[in-house]
């Protein structure tokens, strides 16, 4: 039993449904790079639209600040939606007023609109009571898709829940679901693996996760400040020496929580940043002071599937090592794979999100094989690190109403 309405919950003929979206997709040149977020959101507004409701498109795009600027205009996007979409899509050159107002009363059973950017408005990341009011007037009910915007607590995302019946779209619902069974009622052992460069950034995520995964596997840049911190050299490597006790305070935490805490054991280790530079094996007690760890060894990705073999449950943030320049992709691709062929046998549970980590798995070729893997990136980690993310708060209180 979800603790939010879904779309198995409304009766969306001949209403109109506010939609909101992720639609900040890259762009190069005024074209769309990357239409992943696009495509997520396709079985909602097929569904919608299957079932005679109309269709009202909302998303911010860029960092406007509340001004219209052009080029964030997601009259750029309509094009590629259109082609995903397979339809046409009328366009309102504005997400409230008159022109917003034109659009949707123009609207039939079964048709999609798309409004304009609704950070061009300084209420939405203001969350202002007048601009939700402005919006919720050109809906009957309001279905939030976009789970990589719910950690924001604007308009479009939080404050609009709160003025029409909400409900979660597909996406947002496949989302929730799969974040649920890895960390809130997991099958257990979990490992979680947390890479990235600095753990400065990732403080919070590790504190939440000793206390709720079996193995604690901490690779990339990351890893250097942990074994900084336990006295061993990391010569040039990235490394925040001045968070050695935050490393170790992490460490004692672990321990009492009954988390094994999983460091690299050997490390690859190169004298430039660069690709194919020339690099060799060493034990991670004997880096040498113009060595920079650049990923992990073959023993250690050895540890590290043995230990996989025997989970469960796998949440994963962050690549092992410099996944972009090859060799130093090994360590990532290895355990990425590994990861793949055990959720494919049915014998694990494989949750992942965040930036680097879906380009590290779609460099491995492995994405479509892991359970679920999250286009979000603040606010997949702001759920790993244990927040309440406003927009889905806001979801569950409306379906208490």
């Amino acid at each position: 039993m979800t603790a939010f309405h879904t779309l198995d919950d409304v009766d969306v003929k001949g209403k109109r449904v506010l939609l909101r979206v992720d639609l900040n997709v890259p762009m190069e040149d005024g074209r769309v790079t990357d239409a992943t977020r696009i495509e997520r959101a396709l079985p909602t507004i097929n569904e919608i639209v299957e079932k005679g409701g109309r269709v009202i498109l909302l998303s911010h795009f860029g960092r406007p600040k509340g001004q219209r600027v052009d080029a964030e205009s997601l009259r750029q996007v309509v094009p590629t939606l259109e082609h995903v979409l397979k339809r046409k899509i009328a366009f309102a050159d504005d997400c409230v007023g008159d022109a917003a107002a034109k659009i949707v009363d123009g609207l039939k059973d079964g048709e999609v609109a798309l409004l304009e950017n609704t950070r061009f408005h300084k209420g939405e990341e203001k969350n202002a009571a007048d601009f939700i009011d402005a919006l919720a007037k050109s809906g009957d009910i309001f279905v939030s898709d976009a789970f990589s915007a719910a950690h924001r607590a604007h308009a479009s995302t939080e404050g609009i829940a709160h003025r029409l019946p909400a409900y979660a779209g597909r996406a947002m619902q496949a989302e929730l679901e799969a974040l649920e069974s890895a960390l809130a009622n997991p099958q257990r052992p979990v490992m979680a693996i947390v890479g990235g460069a600095k753990v400065s950034t990732k403080l919070e995520l590790l504190g939440n996760l000793v206390a709720k995964v079996e193995y604690l596997v901490i690779g990339g840049g990351m890893a250097n400040t942990f074994l900084a911190a336990q006295g061993k050299p990391v010569g040039k490597s990235l490394c925040e020496h001045d968070l050695a006790d935050a490393a170790r305070e992490i460490l004692v935490k672990s321990e009492k929580a009954g988390c094994e805490v999983v460091l690299p054991i050997d490390a690859i280790v190169a004298q430039k940043f660069e690709a194919h530079a020339p690099s060799h094996i060493v034990s991670v007690d004997h880096v040498g002071e113009n060595d920079m760890i650049l990923d992990v060894g073959p023993k250690s990705i050895a540890h590290i599937e043995s230990l996989l073999a025997n989970c469960k449950t796998l949440v994963w943030n962050g690549p092992f090592g410099a996944f972009e320049l090859p060799p130093f992709d090994e360590g990532t691709n290895a355990v990425a794979q590994t990861a793949a062929r055990l959720t494919v046998e049915g014998k694990l549970l494989s949750i992942a999100g965040g930036g680097d980590t879906v380009a590290a798995l779609n460099q491995a070729h492995v994405a479509q094989e892991f359970s679920y893997v999250s286009t979000a990136g603040g606010a997949f980690l702001e759920w790993l690190e244990g927040k309440t993310l406003p927009g889905v708060a806001a979801l569950m209180q409306s379906s208490q109403r």
